[in-house]
């Protein structure tokens, strides 16, 4: 079997993953110490999610979904067909809405910022369920650290290997990495200890049924169905839910939309019986930049204001606040 798609939800789209389990990393601690520099790339903003300049086989650019989510990056039907690119192996797509069988295609090279990755086979999508060209997935982001800055709509890439600058305005949340992924510990959901996996290719944050379950949530009163769609195009309802507060180390955010399904990343990473959430873009596009460390498994979170303040968040129709405890957290 091919490299899959691990996570990854474009209008809450599709998650991914490789049945079993996988043993656990230890959890981490909160630094505030580090700040990303690096090569700046412009980006544009489809919905909540941001997009980047691309080159594929050394043309372009072309427009690619940053997914820090996804175990793949992946290709548009068009760009390939564009491109001419030759055929791979087809490939077993474990999704959130369906499974499906995917054909892929050989990329000699992809390049992001700085950094080239080469010799890849990566499965091919329709563009009007990516958001994009395609999609950049963990496979040219696992050595990287990641700026998105939602407020000028920049991304700053720079490999693991630079030193990073300090800066004592940043609140750094240190996790474990897991196939790749960049998983948190020091997040709470009403006071429940949950682990969070930081997912820029979800445009909505989906929490797993032990979570629902934990939170005393069953009841049809505290539940409705919402539509979600997948990056092969299938839908599928799951449960929906406001939550009184989210805190994410010293960050609280309080009335905040949790979509709740057992969607195979939470079993692939072995988080399938304990309380866990993927973080969507949903929640991160109300900081003022989000930053992520693959290598040494940290991200770092900083807001627009310091005192609490009202926030949309897109997936709901509550208002929501957003503030934190510490004033590092704070640009």
């Amino acid at each position: 079997m091919a490299a899959l798609l691990c996570a990854g939800a474009g209008h809450a789209q599709d998650a991914a993953g490789i049945p079993g389990n996988l043993p656990k990393p230890p959890t981490a601690i909160l630094d505030e110490t580090l700040a990303i520099g690096g090569e700046e790339i412009e980006a544009r903003k489809f919905a909540s999610r941001l997009t980047v300049e691309t080159y594929v086989n050394g043309e372009g650019p072309f427009r690619f979904v940053v997914d820090s989510g996804a175990d793949t990056s992946v290709v548009g039907e068009r760009l390939a067909g564009r491109l001419s690119l030759p055929s791979g192996d087809a490939v077993l797509l474990h999704g959130v809405t369906e499974s499906r069988v995917v054909d892929s295609v050989i990329v000699e090279s992809l390049r992001l910022g700085p950094t080239t990755t080469t010799d890849l086979e990566l499965p091919v999508l329709d563009e009007r369920d990516l958001g994009g060209d395609g999609m950049i997935g963990l496979d040219a982001l696992v050595e990287q650290r990641l700026m998105m800055d939602f407020d000028e709509r920049i991304i700053t890439v720079d490999d693991a290997f630079t030193p990073a600058p300090f800066n004592d305005r940043m609140i750094v949340v240190k996790g474990r990495l897991d196939r790749g992924q960049l998983i948190l510990a020091e997040v709470e959901v009403d006071r429940l200890d949950v682990e969070a996996v930081v997912d820029t290719g979800s445009e909505i944050t989906i929490g797993n049924t032990a979570l629902r379950d934990r939170l005393k949530l069953r009841r049809a009163d505290r539940l409705r169905k919402i539509k979600v769609y997948g990056v092969t195009g299938a839908m599928m309802e799951v449960d929906f839910a406001v939550v009184k507060k989210l805190k994410l180390g010293p960050i609280q955010l309080y009335n905040v939309p949790i979509a709740f399904a057992d969607i195979p990343p939470f079993e692939v990473l072995g988080m399938q019986d304990e309380p866990s959430l993927l973080l969507g873009t949903d929640l991160m596009e109300n900081f003022r930049r989000v930053s992520l460390d693959f290598k040494d498994r940290k991200a770092r979170f900083q807001l627009k204001k310091c005192a609490n303040s009202a926030v949309k968040i897109r997936t709901s129709e509550y208002a929501s606040r957003l503030g934190a405890d510490r004033s590092s957290a704070c640009s």
